[in-house]
């Protein structure tokens, strides 16, 4: 077995903070600052210090093991990329502010690559010219980037950002099936490897495009993603995928439509104190702008409208909230007092559960006035059912009925079955069996590389610090020389024989540092296994700790180094 080198931290560019940085939010961050990992460049762009970068290539190994041993095959692509594909495919204009757009000196456009399906795309129409020549996996690891308005939370949300993405392309609609069951089980076989907890939800599709899709998201506190999970089946789900069935009811026997008085009820809340009802009993009409377009969007009074879902649901249109000017010269729009019976040029979208035969409390676009008995597919038309009310902690579960549970959560991974988008716009063809030509279908597939690492902070950390799984560590054992000279030897003496022995070994040799800092920063660190040169040096024996669990054994130099390298084969 090769010899690994010894990292001593006398020698090692990496210092160690007590405090947290002023500016961390999250436990990921102020840890991997701490404890000498990444260090801020500017806002939303990080360095990797070299333990950091211990960390971050141990991921890429394994992602990259696991995609090679799907049959896919490692490219690297260029970051900055010219603008034309990306005109053809409409993403030019549909990624909005978040594209990081430049020119070169001669006016030329390009962007850099938030993803690479364009890309991959046209390599694949130059290199494949038959079916003989498919199906075909191609990946690599690099460099996305995104203009986020709000960086925050250190590497979980940044303007660029290391990521696996994967493409793969079929002749047919089966063989795309086939390839996304590949990448569904090697992701499995990823997170699983990494140590991390992770669950696999029904998504959207997002700017992405395709039809299928699916996230793999970390559950933690730090996340940004909500997701539903069903205690009584296997149903989970970003609450922005969740969809109900329409179910009709039966409103024949609810009475004529009625206008009332109500005044100064401009809010469901003062318009349900008013009359003494639930708000579930009224219907709440939201006013969005479409690409310019007055939408309006009902959902009952007692639920709020997920914006995200409405922006997915129109996309790539700009959604915005109407403003006062817009009811300017509108004497059918009555601020407060919207209802979807009688609205002129107004397009109307709702809820499912605005179901046909509902009876509703709505505005009777009058000021100060409210109708009841209002019945949806009687009173007014509804244009288009979507999903658009933000989910609760309690909802029935869309396949068993049981009350959700909802948790925050990080997205790690998402695999789609992009169909043929990128392939019609592309013109991507080759010649079929039967000589004609045949047009792709694709597979898009990523792997946050550097979220991960975020995701297993926030997951493994304990009161102490970093907590890291074996096989993602950035060494196998943290050897700690207590201070004094003797203890200093035997430290770089067993270091070295654990090296020998194949082992990855970070050791503390640093002069003049206290004992207590030496042993907090190995806590800090998270290496799993410390090795203490302390007291009982002198007799050759040393402690052995274990990071995750904090049991402690004594045991002499062959001991340890036969403990060790039983624990790490």
């Amino acid at each position: 077995m090769a010899k690994a080198p010894v990292q001593r931290m006398s020698q090692l560019m990496a210092k160690t903070l007590r405090d947290d940085p002023a500016d961390a939010e999250v436990l990921s961050h102020k840890l991997l600052v701490r404890a000498g990992y990444v260090r801020r460049t500017a806002a939303g762009i990080w360095s990797w210090l070299p333990l950091g970068k211990k960390v971050l290539a141990n991921v890429e190994r394994i992602v990259r093991e696991e995609m090679d041993a799907i049959g896919a095959q490692e490219v690297l692509l260029p970051a900055l990329l010219p603008r034309e594909p990306y005109d053809a495919t409409g993403r030019w204009d549909e990624y909005g502010p978040e594209l990081f757009r430049l020119q070169d000196r001669k006016g030329g456009d390009y962007l850099l690559g938030p993803t690479h399906e364009e890309i991959f795309t046209l390599i694949v129409k130059d290199q494949a010219s038959s079916y003989k020549d498919l199906p075909v996996i191609l990946y690599q690891i690099q460099h996305k980037y995104r203009d986020e308005a709000r960086p925050r939370a250190g590497i979980l949300r940044g303007r660029e950002f290391l990521m696996k993405d994967s493409y793969s392309f079929d002749t047919e609609d089966e063989g795309l099936a086939q390839s996304y069951a590949l990448h569904r089980q090697a992701y499995q076989k990823v997170f699983e490897r990494l140590g991390l907890d992770y669950r696999i939800c029904a998504a959207t599709a997002g700017a992405m495009g395709g039809s299928k899709s699916e996230e793999f998201l970390a559950p933690a506190g730090a996340g940004e993603d909500t997701f539903a999970d069903c205690p009584n089946c296997d149903f989970a789900a970003n609450t922005e995928a969740i969809s109900y069935e329409l179910k009709t009811v039966d409103g024949s026997g609810v009475p004529a439509a009625e206008e009332i008085p109500t005044p100064d009820t401009p809010t469901i809340e003062t318009l349900a104190a008013s009359l003494g009802v639930p708000a579930s009993a009224t219907l709440k009409n939201l006013l969005v702008k479409v690409d310019g377009e007055i939408v309006a969007v009902g959902v009952p009074g007692d639920r709020e409208v997920d914006l995200g879902k409405v922006e997915a649901h129109f996309a790539p249109a700009a959604v915005e909230m109407v403003t006062e000017a817009d009811f300017v010269g509108r004497p059918d729009l009555v601020r407060g007092y919207v209802g979807p019976q009688g609205l002129e040029k107004v397009r109307y979208i709702a809820d499912p559960r605005v179901a046909p035969g509902t009876a509703w409390i709505t505005g009777a676009n009058k000021e100060h006035t409210h109708a009841k008995n209002v019945v949806a597919g009687r009173d007014f038309e509804v244009g288009e059912y979507v999903d658009v009310v933000v989910v609760q902690e309690g909802d029935p579960c869309p396949a068993c009925g049981t009350g959700l549970k909802l948790d925050r959560a990080i997205e790690i991974g998402h695999i789609f079955q992009l169909g043929r988008k990128y392939a019609d716009a592309l013109k991507l063809d080759v010649l079929g069996q039967n000589g004609k030509p045949v047009r792709l279908t694709m597979g898009s597939y990523g792997i946050g590389v550097s979220r991960a690492v975020a995701a297993l902070a926030e997951q493994t950390a304990d009161d102490k610090g970093l907590c890291w799984p074996a096989e993602v560590a950035p060494a196998d054992v943290h050897v700690v020389a207590a201070g004094k000279a003797l203890q200093t030897e035997l430290a770089l003496d067993v270091s070295d024989k654990l090296a020998a022995a194949g082992l990855r070994v970070l050791v503390d040799d640093r002069a003049g540092v206290s004992p207590g800092v030496k042993f907090t920063d190995s806590e800090l660190m998270g290496v799993p296994q410390i090795l203490v040169a302390g007291r009982r040096s002198a007799e050759g024996v040393l402690e052995l700790k274990d990071r995750r669990t904090g049991e402690r054994e004594e045991l002499t130099v062959e001991e340890a180094i036969a403990r060790l390298t039983a624990t790490t084969a």
